[in-house]
Order: C-alpha cells, then structure tokens, then sequence
C-alpha cells in the first residue's frame, strides 16, 4: 500500500492564514470520559488493596501472571546481568550516552541547585537550603516500544540531584523484558525496579502497597491511562508534566538540504498519528523542495503510514515573509523540539523566547538530544514551553527558606510586622513581634 503525507501548504500572505494556522495547531488534551472513570476505579482500587489489585491489573493488561510481588521485582543482579550481555556497540552507546547526560545535569546542579545565604549588616541571615527528594518514581513506557533513553533522562538527574531511592515502573506485556531498558536503569543508578505499568503503577508509587514504596514525585511519559493517572494523583505526590503529543517545528533559511529537514519532520512524524511537524520558511522554492523529499523518502520508512497520517493531519509547511515573522510565529507556537536549521542560527537565536529544547545549526537534529547530546529530552509540549521547562535537577530538589534575625533585626523588623499584622487584623502575629522590641 503506497502512502502519502501532504501536510497543509500556508502562507502568512493569505487573507485567510490565521484561521488555517489556529486550525492545525488546535488539540485537545481532554481525556475520553471512559478512559477518566477507569483510571479512577484503578487508583481507588490499589489505594485500597494495594498488591493484591496491582498483581491482578498486570494480569489483565499485560498478561502477566505471577504468584506474587516478587516475581515483578527487577533485581540489582539482573539489571547488572543485561548491561553485562549487551554487545560491544550497544554497551559502549549507552554509556556514552549516560556520561552526558550525567555531565549535563551536573553543571546544571552547579549552576542552580546549591544552597546560598547571606547576612544583613544587622547580623540577620536570610538563605535558601536546596535539599534533594526522599524517593521518586520514574515510569518507563513498555507497551509498543522500549525506551532506554527515557531510564537515563530520568534516573540521572535524579541521581545527580541527591536522591536517596529511585523506583522504576516498566511494564513487560506478557513478561517481555527489554536487555537495553534494563541495562539503562543499572547505569543510570535506578535503586528498584517493578515490572508494572498503567495506572495501577501510578498508584503504587503515590499511594504505597505492602511492597512498592509510596515516593515524593512521579516523573516520566506513559499513554492517556498514565496521563490521566499522574494528573489524579497531583497533590499526594509531585508529578513532572502532562505530556501531549510530541512536536517539532523547524526554522529553515533554505541553507539545509531538504532531505535533512524532511526527515527531521518524519523523527517526530513517526511517534504517533498526533504528533506534531511544521517547518516556516520564507522561500517557496525550498518548501517545494521539502515536499518533494517527503514524497520521495516516505516509502522508506518502516511507520510510514504513521508518518503520513501526522503529517497529512496537523503537519504544516509555513511561508514566511521573512525569517524575522518565522521566530515570531514560533514564539506563538511555543514548540517542544525547535530546530534552528541556518547558516547562522545564532543570528536568531535571540529572538527566540518560548520553546523546550532549542536545536542550533544544520547538524543539530532532534534525534541527537533525544538520545545522547545531554539535555534533558522530556520537554514541555502543547504550548506549555511558554511558562514551563525540561525536566531537570531541580524537578528533584526543593527548596527551604532560611531566616534567622538577629536581636537589631527584630527591632527593625519586629515594627514593620507590628503595622502589617494590625492591618491584616491579626493580633497574635503583631503581638509575636512585639514581644521582641525592646
């Protein structure tokens, strides 16, 4: 069966172009009803049998029947086992791999997650104490694929953060167990691994059973019963983001081969039938060309028909009047993956305000920071890059304040309280800070 991605043809030109524009980008993040009253039933469920409910919700979804909850526990033996079978070229990679992503998010813990103070010339300290979460989860998805590079993206910064424990969730439908994944989660530090997944892994690590500890925080992509999971139990624990469907959006000068640029639209294309994939460009000619590779190229690819559906319903290819309006209108969308695919990517590099990840320079595909440049590759996505950022150190850190007033900062201090507590009506405070005059 042939296959054909046509991904809608704008220009900023049009009369009609903002209409077409809101068009493509709209998408709903509303869960299906039946999907919500599911996952209700699965949380309640675990909240109140614990194990019991998480080992028959494997059964039925993953087809996996054990025993008990040993059976679903991944040893450090056999996480170390699986690094130790891999062969040469996936070993080496995925070390490689890890040791940037490790070295990344050290200097990202360098640059913003120490703690600080300092003291007034009265003596008073006023501070900040960063101190690491206890334990978090990270779910790994299991389902269609297996993710390695989600294990490392994850586990290192939390480990980089100071955690002390870090559970994994993976499910293993019909007990199939990913070398590479398990490998990831010994090299990345990951302390225990279960092999569960859903909802019912959600639940296990928010709320705790006889065998899952319950942990601070929830980090990590699953599918709309995982989404709507983490999102449920928001306020028991933390969780990092609710991810929508990934998103790449490429600023092409026409510099770029256009083979590159229409593969690096196929690299988000093939995730899903809703991912996202735009390019905005101000020359027809190379839009034209882009097209022409997407024609030639899209047989090639395995997930073709995936690629054809993206493309064919929410990808775009954008005419701009000038590469100036093309940051403009990426600062509307707000993308997860931003390729800045020119001669001189540092000339727009400035005007460039809301995006998760920023690729720079013709050589800088989305694949790469997916995988190994370091980064962090979980992204804010649907627009959310506007007021949130990538996964990182400080998603694992928290931050206390520190006071400590002096005997001349309380005489200062103590009367300015004194007026705003009166005002606010509240006495006792004002009188807490009386009681300190002199």
């Amino acid at each position: 069966m042939e296959y054909q991605a046509a991904p809608a043809r704008l220009s900023t030109l049009d009369a009609n172009f903002e209409h077409d524009f809101a068009q493509r980008l709209h998408w709903s993040a509303d869960t299906d009803a039946a999907i919500e009253q599911r996952v209700a039933d699965i949380l309640a469920d675990v909240q109140k049998r614990g194990d019991a409910a998480v080992l028959e919700y494997t059964a039925r979804f993953d087809g996996l029947q054990v025993d008990g909850m040993a059976a679903l526990e991944l040893t450090q033996a056999e996480l170390k086992a699986a690094f130790d079978s891999l062969g040469d070229e996936q070993r080496d990679a995925l070390t490689a791999a890890a040791q940037r992503v490790r070295t990344y998010h050290e200097a990202q813990k360098r640059a913003s997650g120490e703690s600080w103070s300092y003291r007034d010339a009265d003596g008073t300290l006023l501070g900040q104490k960063v101190t690491p979460l206890d334990r978090v989860g990270i779910y790994v998805p299991g389902g269609k694929a297996a993710y390695p590079s989600s294990v490392l993206m994850n586990a290192i910064p939390a480990h980089v953060a100071g955690v002390q424990e870090i559970i994994m969730v993976v499910p293993t439908p019909r007990g199939e167990k990913n070398a590479l994944v398990l490998a990831a989660a010994y090299v990345a530090g990951v302390t225990r691994g279960f092999t569960i997944g859903g909802a019912q892994a959600v639940a296990a690590l928010a709320y705790g059973t006889a065998t899952i500890p319950k942990v601070d925080k929830i980090t990590g992509p699953g599918n709309a019963y995982v989404a709507s999971a983490k999102k449920r139990v928001f306020g028991t624990v933390g969780i990092d983001m609710i991810a929508g469907p990934s998103e790449i959006l490429v600023l092409a000068d026409g510099s770029t081969p256009p083979d590159w640029v229409a593969m690096d639209l196929f690299s988000q294309a093939e995730h899903d039938e809703l991912a996202q994939s735009i390019l905005l460009c101000p020359d027809a000619d190379y839009i034209a060309a882009v097209q022409r590779e997407i024609d030639r190229l899209l047989s090639e690819m395995p997930r073709c028909a995936i690629i054809a559906k993206s493309l064919s319903d929410r990808g775009a290819l954008i005419l701009t009047r000038d590469m100036q309006e093309a940051c403009a209108i990426s600062n509307r969308i707000a993308p997860e993956h931003l390729e800045v695919s020119s001669n001189d990517p540092h000339q727009w590099e400035p005007l460039l305000r809301h995006a998760g990840a920023i690729f720079l320079g013709a050589y800088t595909s989305e694949s790469l920071g997916d995988y190994c440049a370091g980064p962090n590759h979980v992204l804010p996505t649907s627009g959310t890059a506007r007021f949130s950022s990538p996964l990182g150190v400080y998603d694992f850190q928290k931050r206390s304040s520190l006071i400590e007033v002096s005997e001349q900062g309380a005489q200062t201090l103590g009367r300015i309280a004194s007026v705003l507590a009166h005002g606010e009506g509240l006495q006792g405070h004002a009188r807490a800070a009386e009681m300190r005059l002199k």
